[in-house]
């Protein structure tokens, strides 16, 4: 097998972020389901932004999140996704390659504007999305480079990102590519009404070896397997991919493979702020972890840091070198 490239490379809706604090009323009076992720059209966005509080903008997307702390660990990342040549492209083109990562992906001239996420945070830390995917759901197969998705060590895919039929096929043949070469895919399964949509496709996925890695929280393993038990839940996952690593917030999270299940805790903090991107950025501490060679305790250790780091500030990326953290915490890096 050929030297890597890069550790990481990540295929997902390239989106920009705007979050703002709000109660639990509003979320109520615009009918929105709490910690859910809501897709949404272009009236209703502007609807929401018209009537959300002050916000701040920050470049998000779950995969891109991922991505973005995969090479704050000082890992070499790539990241595909679909913007538009528009304002808010501009700003996400700029700030995942000034977050370290390698970005080739044209944007889109014409359609859609670029996506763009409504985070509505409330007082106990939850957030709640609504989620425009405009040029996002454009991404098709021919915006894949081959090449570089050969040279990644693992390829990471989002599970939003198969709500597009083009998008999905797309998946599908980055899958191939880095099999074909050798390579790992992992899979997130993104949120427990995307499993809800997509369950027989995904549980397919799995159990044709189409992906080696799986990552979910509780919510969404417990949809996967449409059960209200956890420890049923986690045999059944077992069975059908040859690892695992499911999140139970402050509980940490349990590392399933084939061989053993391995309860990891969860790194101490001392307030939570803002939960966006926790799940994104523990998968990007693992992935750092297996794509170094560590053992999954240690995967999942690096996971947890990372995922600390960012529920203590508003926003899904990294605010700290984590591998600065990393280091001064004694994990290898």
């Amino acid at each position: 097998m050929s030297a890597t490239q890069y550790d990481v490379l990540g295929i997902g809706n390239a989106i920009v972020d705007v979050i703002a604090r709000t109660e639990d009323d509003f979320l109520a009076r615009h009918g929105m389901s709490k910690g859910s992720m809501m897709l949404i059209d272009e009236p209703r966005a502007q609807a929401i932004y018209a009537s959300m509080g002050p916000a701040i903008e920050t470049s998000g997307g779950s995969g891109a999140n991922t991505i973005a702390g995969v090479a704050s660990f000082g890992a070499r990342a790539a990241f595909v996704g679909k913007v538009k040549e528009d304002q808010l492209g501009k700003s996400f083109t700029h700030d995942i390659r000034a977050a370290g990562v390698a970005f080739t992906t044209p944007p889109a001239k014409d359609g859609p504007s670029t996506a763009c996420c409504y985070v509505l945070v409330t007082p106990d830390g939850e957030r709640t999305m609504n989620t425009y995917l405009g040029a996002a759901q454009n991404l098709t197969a021919a915006d894949l480079d081959e090449q570089q998705i050969a040279a990644a060590g693992i390829t990471y895919l989002e599970g939003y990102l198969w709500d597009p039929p083009q998008a999905k096929e797309a998946f599908r043949k980055a899958a191939a590519i880095a099999h074909g070469a050798g390579r790992k895919v992992a899979l997130t399964l993104s949120d427990a009404f995307c499993v809800g949509r997509y369950r027989d496709e995904f549980l397919n996925l799995m159990r044709t070896g189409a992906v080696d890695l799986i990552f979910a929280n509780e919510a969404e393993l417990k949809s996967l397997y449409e059960t209200s038990d956890f420890d049923s839940a986690v045999v059944a996952l077992r069975n059908d991919v040859k690892l695992a690593v499911v999140t139970r917030s402050e509980k940490g999270c349990v590392v399933v493979s084939r061989q053993s299940n391995e309860a990891v805790r969860a790194a101490p903090i001392e307030k939570l702020v803002d939960a966006t991107g926790a799940g994104d950025l523990f998968a990007a501490g693992f992935l750092v972890g297996l794509a170094r060679d560590q053992d999954h305790r240690t995967a999942a250790q690096l996971g947890a840091l990372a995922a600390a780091e960012v529920i203590q500030h508003l926003g899904a990326r990294p605010e700290t070198s984590l591998k600065a953290l990393a280091q001064q915490s004694g994990l290898p890096i």
